[in-house]
């Protein structure tokens, strides 16, 4: 790789960085391309080099929250033994998000509120809408195997578990914590336990 190209890849690390941190504290809305750029220590250009406007930088932060989770959700994945941790798995990863430092505490998942923020029919909620969809099919995968005879239960008991994961997600982000995350979890292996 060039200089350029090295410093350039420098850049956009350093923009999404910023980007990640401002818009998760202070919204998409509420941040400015100056308040990132600040942040990240590059000059205005450096974004128009890398983002061809403030909302591809937005869908770039989306796609890296999603690699984010994934990354913690793999993690987790090392030490299932079987479905049942795997469903598990993926309740920890959210946790494991839960968990993190952030500068004005946590406020829930920052996929749902920057798609809070953005409009009908833009490619953000897109983003993830796709996301929300990943982890139910992977829930649902985990059940499958759990279930492997009866694939309509094991699709409809993921849907039941996303949808007590977001709604824990949810409180969570207006608590500031993640004990609803662990109640959560203990509802997903009490419902597992009886499947």
């Amino acid at each position: 790789m060039s200089e350029t190209g090295t410093r350039r890849g420098a850049a956009r690390e350093k923009l999404l960085a910023a980007a990640a941190r401002r818009f998760y504290a202070d919204g998409v809305t509420a941040t400015g391309i100056d308040t990132i750029t600040a942040e990240a220590g590059v000059a205005k250009m450096s974004l128009y080099n890398n983002f061809s406007s403030k909302a591809d930088l937005v869908r770039a932060y989306l796609d890296a929250r999603h690699e984010e989770w994934l990354g913690l959700y793999r993690r987790r994945l090392e030490q299932a033994r079987d479905g049942r941790g795997g469903v598990l798995a993926v309740f920890d990863a959210y946790a494991d998000h839960a968990a993190h430092a952030y500068e004005h505490g946590f406020r829930g998942c920052g996929l749902l509120n920057a798609a809070a923020e953005l409009p009908a029919g833009d490619e953000g909620r897109a983003v993830v809408r796709r996301h929300k969809e990943e982890v139910e099919s992977l829930l649902a995968g985990h059940l499958e195997e759990l279930l492997p005879e009866r694939p309509a239960q094991a699709r409809a008991v993921a849907e039941h578990l996303a949808f007590l994961l977001e709604g824990a997600m949810a409180r969570a982000g207006l608590e500031g914590a993640g004990t609803r995350l662990e109640h959560a979890r203990a509802m997903a292996a009490d419902l597992l336990d009886r499947l």
